[in-house]
């Protein structure tokens, strides 16, 4: 079994998407991971998804995205006694990870200096919208907040439309794995140098480098970047969204063996070597007659018949297919982005880590927890008597 983060500790106090999909990947590579959530209703996501059976057992597919292989430990925070089950649970841990606004968490008395207190050699991870600073690290956001704020709604959309975001929560999930992968790097450094180590990942700059290209033109130019629509990044006058008979084609012809081959493919060999678009200049020049030409001859067949050409070619083109397509065509079964997990009495598909090492890919091992399964026996090991839980019980601190 793939597990590089295998006896490494984490205490998780995120909630919603980016914070718990850091920690996820976390688990998925082997580390213990431990989920602290408020009594009663836990993560906010327990009760969210597509099916009703798993949101009435708060085990929802939402939640089960991003939660997979955790122990859940249910406390109540704005008690003494729960911070005080934090910080033992940080005394023995390697990890903390928390995605509150910046300020939240050292009003609760769980911020970096106090926990370094605990751990004098802690890796302790923010997850924030925008940081821990600047003139709006203080705000907070969700994923539609972040892409309006990044510029990325901006380029997205055309003139008629206007900016238009990213349909599913990309910048969640982006951040999620920026934010994993930061945590990795700390522990290395910490292990290297013996020294705490303090991250602080941001969804806004996860987004702006998820555009690294426009972000390095905008701010070395000062120009706004174009709405592109459907056009390719590249502006290659063979590339970008084309009609054909019954749907769009995506096509990136953007060298000069790749607009030759395209050229051949569509039956207008003569167009690669026509004076207007022969050469690179000239062909960006005459890029709008080179795509009028390009998309008569598109017409005249069906998306999938043009994708089965330009593939023969070795031409990048596809269909644009909706996500239930892609699905039944078998290529996510392929690479075992999705693995098979009993939650709740049912079989559910859940994400996997997405890479594979050694041909295999990691991916989820444990299910789900129902909230606070794992807290009695956590509070066993940390000295906890069953009478002090208990007590702990009573009062509705777990």
């Amino acid at each position: 079994m793939f597990a590089p983060l295998d006896g490494v500790r984490v205490v998780d106090l995120t909630h919603v998407l980016a914070g718990p999909y850091c920690t996820q990947l976390l688990a998925m590579f082997g580390a213990e991971v431990i989920k602290i959530e408020p009594p009663g209703t836990g993560d906010t996501t327990r009760s969210g998804g597509p099916l009703p059976d798993l949101n009435q057992q708060q085990l929802g597919l939402t939640f089960c995205t991003q939660n997979t292989d955790k122990a859940s430990m249910a406390v109540d925070l704005k008690q003494p006694e729960g911070i005080e089950i934090v910080e033992r649970l940080v005394a023995q841990a390697d990890v903390f990870v928390e995605n509150y606004r910046p300020g939240v968490a050292d009003r609760l008395g769980l911020g970096y200096r106090r926990l370094l207190e605990h751990n004098p050699q802690l890796v302790y991870v923010s997850l924030t919208a925008y940081g821990q600073d600047g003139p709006i690290g203080h705000r907070p956001a969700y994923d539609h907040v972040v892409q309006a704020m990044s510029g990325i709604m901006e380029t997205t959309g055309t003139e008629e439309t206007g900016p238009v975001k990213v349909g599913a929560p990309y910048v969640d999930y982006a951040a999620g794995q920026k934010g994993a992968m930061a945590t990795m790097a700390a522990i290395m450094e910490q292990r290297r140098t013996g020294e705490p180590q303090r991250v602080d990942a941001a969804m806004l700059d996860t987004t702006l480098l998820l555009m690294a290209s426009t972000l390095t033109a905008t701010a070395n130019t000062g120009t706004r970047p174009a709405k592109l629509g459907n056009q390719a990044a590249s502006g290659s006058a063979s590339s970008g969204c084309f009609e054909t008979a019954d749907g769009l084609l995506a096509i990136a012809a953007n060298n000069d063996r790749q607009f030759r081959d395209l050229c051949g493919g569509i039956d207008r060999p003569a167009l690669a070597t026509d004076r207007r678009f022969a050469a690179g200049d000239e062909r960006q020049a005459n890029a709008e007659e080179f795509r009028a030409l390009l998309q008569v001859e598109l017409k005249l067949r069906s998306a999938d018949a043009w994708e089965l050409v330009f593939d023969g070619l070795g031409v990048p083109a596809s269909r644009v297919r909706s996500l239930d397509e892609l699905i039944d065509e078998g290529q996510p079964a392929a690479r075992g982005l999705l693995t098979e997990v009993d939650v709740g009495g049912r079989s559910v598909l859940l994400p996997t880590a997405g890479v594979k090492f050694n041909d295999v890919v990691p991916g989820p091992v444990d299910p789900p927890q129902p909230l606070g399964a794992d807290g009695e026996r956590l509070l066993v090991d940390l000295g906890y008597t069953t009478s002090d839980i208990a007590t702990l019980r009573a009062a509705a601190v777990i």
